[in-house]
């Protein structure tokens, strides 16, 4: 495949997602992560792989700065911490490695986000769960469909795609949209 058909394949599927309802649901994702952020609440966020390096991509732009000079934002990746990824799910379980940092975070009226292309990952799947039962907002970026995360989520935004590299591309794009909006909420409400 030449880097033209690779680039007109990538558009092609951002073109799509710009008019997928999955996509259109990153404003109710901006809202309910805002409204969290300025009432001091967390936002816990999780992946494996591709979707880990996304998961603290959001939280350095979320903590940092993403174009506004700003106070930090409570935002915490729960797969950058080597030390309790590798202890809890030495002793324990892997499935549960993200749950148990939900269980540690946990404040009713925050927000879980977790990134799974295939929207099948066993350890998000049970961050939701625990979300669930600590009372905080769950929002899942996933590919089409949104497999077992659909069901568990309270917003789900699903790219209108089954191949990992092209639904993490529109990942980047979604989730640089929902950080660019919560950092402008949340500077003009001067609540950042």
């Amino acid at each position: 495949m030449s880097i033209d058909h690779y680039l007109e394949l990538s558009g092609r599927v951002l073109v799509e997602s710009a008019r997928h309802p999955g996509c259109r649901r990153a404003d109710a994702a901006v809202t309910a992560i805002a409204t969290a952020l300025s009432a001091g609440l967390p936002l816990l966020v999780c992946g494996n792989g591709g979707s880990a390096s996304d998961a603290m991509h959001i939280t350095g732009e979320l903590v940092g700065r993403f174009l506004k000079e700003r106070r930090a934002l409570n935002c915490v990746c729960l797969a950058s911490n080597t030390a309790v990824l590798t202890a809890w799910s030495n002793d324990y379980a892997f499935d549960t490695v993200f749950a148990r940092q939900v269980e540690a975070y946990a404040k009713p009226g925050g927000v879980v986000l977790g990134l799974s292309t295939s929207g099948n990952s066993k350890n998000v799947i049970r961050a939701f769960e625990s979300a669930h039962t600590h009372g905080m907002t769950t929002i899942a970026l996933t590919g089409e469909g949104g497999g077992a995360l659909a069901a568990l989520s309270d917003i789900l935004i699903d790219v209108p795609s089954r191949v990992t590299p092209q639904i993490q591309q529109v990942h980047l794009c979604l989730y640089h949209y929902i950080c660019e909006q919560v950092e402008a909420r949340l500077v003009a409400d001067g609540r950042a």
